[in-house]
Formats: C-alpha cells, sequence, structure tokens
C-alpha cells in the first residue's frame, strides 16, 4: 500500500518522537539533565560556550561539564526538530484532513501538549529534576507519542472508535496500568538520584528507596501476567491473526522490561540498563496502543 505524504510524516513524527524518548533516557542515565543549568538558552547563551573560561560571571566553574553540557544540548536541539515535525504534521493534517475532525484534533492536540512540554523542561530545570515533575515531564511525553501514534494508525487504517472501546476494555486497563507503573518507575528514579546525590554507593541506592521500588516491581508482574493473559485469551479463542501478533509483541516486550528491571535491581543500576528500560516502556505502551486500535477489525 502507498502512503500519503501525510501518512509518512505522521510515521516519521511518531519515529522521531520515541527517538526523542530514548535520547531523553540516556540524558537521565548519564547524568546530563542539568548539563546546562539554565533554560531555554545554556550558560546563558543559545550556543554552549567552548570552555569553562567562557562562561558568564553568574555561573560557577565547577558546573561546566563539557560532556554532560552538550549532551543536554544535542536533546534540547533534538527536541525543537521534534517539536517542528509535529508542527508540520499538524499544517499537514489541516491541509489534507480538514474534513476528518479526529485526525486534525488529535494532531492539534500533540502540538499544544508539545507545546506545554517544551515549558515543562523549563520547569525540571529550574526545580533540579525533583521527582514529581520528572515524571509529570515522562508521563506528557508518553501522552504525546500516543496521541502521534493514533493518528497514523488512524490516517492509514479507519478506526471505528465505538467498536474499540466497547470491546477492547482489556487493552485499555493494560495501558492505564502500564502508564501507572511507569509513573512509579520515575519517582523509583528520583529516589535514586537523591541517593546517589547523598553519597550511598551505586550499588546500595536502590535498597533506599523501600516501598515505592516495591509498588513499582508489583506493578510490573501486574502488567507482565495481564500480558500473558491478554495473549493466551486471544490465542485460545482463535482471535484475527493480527490481533494475536500484536499480543505476542505487548507479552514479548512485558517479558523483556522485567528483565531488564533485574538487570537494573541486580545489577548496580548499569545505565544501559536503564535506557533500556525507558525505551522498552515507551515501546510496549506503544504496542498495547496499536493492539487497542485493532479490536475495531
Amino acid at each position: 500500500m502507498r502512503l500519503t505524504s501525510f501518512q509518512r510524516l505522521a510515521l516519521w513524527t511518531t519515529a522521531a518522537t520515541y527517538f526523542l524518548i530514548l535520547v531523553g533516557g540516556l540524558v537521565r542515565a548519564s547524568g546530563a539533565g542539568l548539563g546546562c543549568p539554565d533554560w531555554p538558552r545554556c550558560f546563558g547563551s543559545w550556543i554552549p560556550p567552548a570552555s569553562a573560561a567562557a562562561l558568564p560571571p553568574q555561573f560557577d566553574v565547577s558546573q561546566f561539564n563539557a560532556t554532560l553540557m552538550w549532551t543536554e544540548y544535542l536533546n534540547r536541539l533534538l527536541g525543537v526538530t521534534v517539536g517542528f515535525l509535529i508542527l508540520a504534521t499538524t499544517i499537514s493534517a489541516w491541509r489534507h484532513h480538514r474534513h476528518e475532525p479526529r485526525i486534525v484534533w488529535t494532531t492539534t492536540a500533540a502540538l499544544l501538549l508539545t507545546g506545554f512540554q517544551g515549558w515543562l523542561g523549563g520547569r525540571v530545570v529550574a526545580h533540579e529534576l525533583a521527582a514529581w515533575i520528572v515524571t509529570v515531564h515522562m508521563i506528557v511525553a508518553l501522552v504525546i507519542v500516543q496521541l502521534l501514534l493514533f493518528t497514523t494508525v488512524d490516517s492509514i487504517s479507519r478506526v471505528n472508535l465505538r467498536t474499540v472501546f466497547s470491546r477492547g476494555w482489556p487493552a485499555v486497563a493494560l495501558i492505564v496500568f502500564t502508564l501507572v507503573q511507569i509513573g512509579f518507575g520515575t519517582q523509583v528514579r528520583g529516589a535514586v538520584d537523591s541517593a546517589l546525590d547523598a553519597g550511598i554507593a551505586r550499588s546500595s541506592a536502590l535498597s533506599t528507596v523501600g516501598r515505592l521500588d516495591l509498588l513499582h516491581r508489583n506493578l510490573a508482574f501486574v502488567v507482565l501476567a495481564a500480558s500473558a493473559a491478554l495473549s493466551l485469551w486471544f490465542f485460545f479463542k482463535r482471535a484475527d491473526a493480527t490481533l494475536i501478533r500484536w499480543s505476542h509483541v505487548v507479552l514479548s516486550l512485558a517479558i523483556i522490561q522485567v528483565g531488564l528491571g533485574a538487570v537494573m535491581a541486580y545489577g548496580s543500576l548499569l545505565p544501559a540498563a536503564q535506557v533500556g528500560h525507558l525505551t522498552v516502556a515507551s515501546l510496549m505502551l506503544g504496542a498495547e496502543t496499536v493492539l487497542l486500535l485493532r479490536f475495531a477489525n
């Protein structure tokens, strides 16, 4: 099937947004979240300073780390690029699908949330990566990519929402559980960062989190069990082959997610596992959304 210009743009924008989430995880795992201590500029300039000697007088030289600065700055540039892609997708939706309100208003909602997300990024820096606002920042990013994913799927294969929500409630429940579990995971990460800042060894940091980490782990197993149950239900019910395939994708990602969580817990919070953990979580949520939309077929 040949895709239209809007469908190609929506697909690329969705993929770029997923990539931005991956890079955001890399920034967090590398400790570069405050590589630029101000926002929207970086050390008071639109282009980062070349050395600590070039810092404006209001900044402490001890704040300067070229590697962390450029990691965060490139993350911001990528965010701006994705923002322009979402703007282009919205303009294209109004141009080519003005008589399809669902596509137009879904892309418009994604654009408005992108503006809000940019403002939140500034608040994240201003609050020095406080766990609660990092969690909000993450959830908004996931909502944006979910809206883009819905627009992409809906433009390619028209979705009957009435059928989706009358038959797809198990997938809706799974999506809600996954979002809550990701939110708890972001809170756990914030608590771990606080422990590391307090001088606690990386190998012991997770043990200081307590009940929050237990809730996060328990919800991970709830999501895994629900994914397995849904996959088995489709298999024995002899459901549509596409539904079965997507349920297998969701289950596979849930297994990988739990495995990466175990690697983090028993591998001294290995940074590569942290990035993978966040990336797989966002992909799993996307797969669950596609699974929900396939209930209409």
